[in-house]
């Protein structure tokens, strides 16, 4: 955790804010939306009795798709030929886009023709080459400043020249660091231009390519809302949801049920509150997980827990989040001010608490630092359960 103060990120994965008691409730309807033993959700038949011609629908359509690799690449590909046909950009900038848009083609398109200029300058998609560009034979390298031919020399689309080793072992560093190569920029410190991957495919190994392609597929997952990777260990399925449906259980392919809100085992008809309490009680770092829930508080954007231990209220969250935000009201700190309080109060907090709005998580708080009495017995109860299935695994 990065802020103008000193505090500690504990990069642990929690479930979305036990402080507010703002939950997302997994649907109680006692009826269930679809059969796990049914296989043909959402066919269409013929009806034999009366008319021939006419189709009704058997039962509810599901409300997820499951993905294979190949599908992902191929809903991938569909969106960069999508936005690159309709605003006439090439697919490389197409990508560079979506990927910055977290993979939504509406919202590409929405920010695109409200303001071009300001997207452009933001994502780092130049018309045209902001460096002077020389028609000397020889040009110096801005990185290790070697003079060489032309033919050695090369740039991204801001046109500040590097040599092809330099380059190379730029490109080749960021690639081994991990995901954070898909938003590449121009080397030069002052220049904002993107590098996409038509550079990675001409400067690049064979095995840095295959590295940058790796991420930029699990980034169409990861990044876009709609989807989620499977969370069974060693599946490589992910799930396109449709959001609004009411009931979260997904059944992967892998014979795998989980509820797409919490990502937990599918436990329908318990909301997903519930089932995070109970898990943190029956967990083995139960005490570790109680201390940090109670003194420290969630990111707002990415729920990260975040102890604060001195310093004044704007908080700034690690990369890749980076959500500047105020400690005592968890607001986004572009909202504040003087107006406000400045740096060292926030009057939308103590307005807010004077009127009860932090009661539920005052309450939450106390909650986890008391005990159950019956958790012991429960556990055991668990304990024994997972025993059998293991049993019944090594039969």
């Amino acid at each position: 955790m990065e802020s103008e103060d000193d505090e500690i990120d504990y990069s642990l994965s929690v479930e979305d804010d036990f402080y507010s008691g703002d939950f997302s409730y997994c649907s109680d309807d006692a009826d269930d939306y679809y059969s796990d033993e049914d296989n043909d959700y959402g066919l269409l038949e013929e009806d034999d009795d009366d008319d021939r011609n006419a189709v009704v629908s058997r039962r509810p359509q599901l409300s997820y798709t499951v993905l294979k690799e190949a599908d992902i690449k191929q809903h991938q590909e569909d969106d960069i030929s999508k936005v690159s046909t309709v605003l006439s950009i090439s697919r490389v900038d197409a990508a560079i886009l979506l990927r910055y848009y977290k993979w939504s083609v509406s919202k590409v398109h929405e920010e695109w023709f409200a303001d071009e200029e300001e997207v452009r300058q933001s994502v780092g998609l130049l018309e045209g080459p902001v460096a002077q560009v020389s028609n000397a034979r020889e040009l110096t390298c801005g990185i290790c400043f070697e003079s060489l031919p032309c033919d050695n020399i090369t740039s991204a689309a801001c046109g500040h020249p590097f040599c092809f080793s330099c380059w190379r072992g730029y490109i080749s560093t960021t690639i081994n660091e991990g995901p954070g190569c898909l938003s590449l920029r121009c080397p030069d410190p002052s220049c904002n231009a993107a590098v996409g991957q038509d550079m990675i495919d001409k400067l690049a190994t064979c095995e840095e390519k295959q590295k940058y392609s790796r991420y930029l597929l699990r980034s169409y997952i990861e990044d876009n809302k709609k989807t989620k990777w499977c969370p069974a260990p060693g599946c490589d399925y992910a799930v396109d949801f449709v959001v609004g449906g009411g009931n979260f259980d997904v059944s992967c392919i892998c014979s795998h049920s989980f509820c797409w809100n919490c990502t937990e085992e599918a436990h329908r008809p318990v909301d997903c509150d519930t089932v995070a309490k109970w898990i943190l009680k029956n967990s083995a770092e139960s005490e570790n997980m109680n201390w940090i829930l109670a003194n420290s508080k969630p990111c707002p954007k990415c729920k990260r827990p975040i102890e604060k231990n001195q310093g004044c209220m704007h908080m700034t969250c690690t990369p890749p989040c980076k959500f500047d935000f105020c400690w005592l009201c968890l607001s986004a700190w572009a909202e504040h001010g003087e107006r406000t309080g400045g740096f060292y109060a926030c009057n939308r907090y103590e307005a807010a608490k004077q009127e009860g709005v932090y009661d539920e998580a005052e309450k939450g708080k106390k909650w986890q630092r008391t005990p159950w009495r019956n958790t012991p017995i429960i556990m055991n109860a668990g304990q024994a359960i997972n025993c059998q299935d293991k049993r019944r695994l090594q039969i």
